[in-house]
Formats: C-alpha cells, structure tokens, sequence
C-alpha cells in the first residue's frame, strides 16, 4: 500500500513493513493516490554501507535502469534514475538509437562525454523496450558525422583500446581527414 510520494521517493507498506522507494518523476507522477495498493518493478543495489531499493512504474522501466547501470561506466543508479526522470523511456531509446548526444547531453549530470558513452555502451543494445521488458536492437540513423565517431570509437573499443584514448584518436583522425570521411578511414587513420 502506498503511504506517501513525493517526486522521487515512495513509502510502500508490504505486510506491516515500510520501504522507502526512489522511483523517477515518471512513476511518481502515476502514484498519486495514498492509501491504495500499488505495483511497483523494483530493484536492489547494494553497496558497502547500504542498500538501496529503486521502483518503476512500467517493467521495460526497470530493464533499461538495469541495463544503463550494469553497461555504462560511470552511471550510477542515482544518475539512471535522473535520466529516466528527466526524459519519457521512449524518448531515451529513439536518443540513442539516433545518436542524439545533444538531447542526452540536457539531461541533469550528463555531459557531452557521458552521452556518447551511453551511446556507445547501448546503441546496439537498446532502441525499443517492449511491455516485456524485453530490448531489441535497430541500427541507428543519427547525423552522419555523429554516427561515423560513434562507430570508429566503438571498433577501437572492441579492440581493447580504453574508451578515452578511443575517443582522442578518433578526434585526431577527424580534424585530420574532415568531417566527409567514412568510418573505415577514420579508424584507419586512429590505428595509425
């Protein structure tokens, strides 16, 4: 049953036990009413010093919270939560499956740097979440430069270079080649 919402925490009663819950805007906005049952698609964090459980309204929610954490260095659950806050789930999906780094990059705590990153980690992972909390892939069709830096940084990536220094040859090789290269040149040149 829940006891009291506010816009980023719930108090849910559960068989004479209360949770605190950190649920993003989005859930808490369909908690409205107190004193009626809720459903809620939780998950556990645990830390050294603490456990933390988080609530969503909707499973493909979860899921995508779940995958944001687990696949992107540098996202924490409090920065998960912030994002699913800040942006509706299928908008979030349709950012990174176009690359927009600029609509990532408004969200609260998320710079340039940490948008292409969650790009990079969930592109081919993450364009459309089902009811079933299920996440298939679709390729992306972002502006062309975007995508060309994208995937060059993720090729270096998967051959074990460290996502910055991707990320610096890949500007190195564009300032040296233009904007009109194609993705095989500029990997080329980053390799070089």
């Amino acid at each position: 049953m829940l006891l009291e919402s506010t816009p980023l925490v719930a108090l849910i009663e559960v068989g004479g036990l209360t949770y605190e819950v950190f649920v993003p805007l989005t859930t808490a906005e369909k908690l409205h009413q107190t004193g009626v049952e809720v459903k809620l698609f939780t998950e556990v964090v645990y830390r050294e010093d603490s456990q933390t459980l988080y609530g969503f309204y909707r499973r493909d929610e979860r899921e995508f919270f779940r995958l944001i954490v687990d696949k992107v260095s540098g996202i924490g659950p409090k920065n998960a939560l912030t994002i699913l806050s800040q942006l509706p789930l299928e908008s979030l999906i349709q950012a990174i499956g176009n690359a927009d780094i600029a609509l990532l990059s408004k969200c609260k705590g998320i710079g340039k740097k940490t948008a292409e990153r969650i790009v990079i980690e969930l592109q081919d992972k993450v364009s459309m979440v089902s009811q079933s909390g299920t996440i298939a892939s679709t390729a992306p069709v972002g502006k062309p430069e975007d995508s060309i830096r994208i995937d060059a940084i993720a090729a270096l990536v998967s051959l074990g270079y460290k996502l910055v220094a991707a990320e610096k040859s890949v500007a190195k090789a564009i300032d040296k080649l233009g904007k009109e290269a194609g993705v095989e040149d500029v990997i080329r040149a980053s390799l070089a």
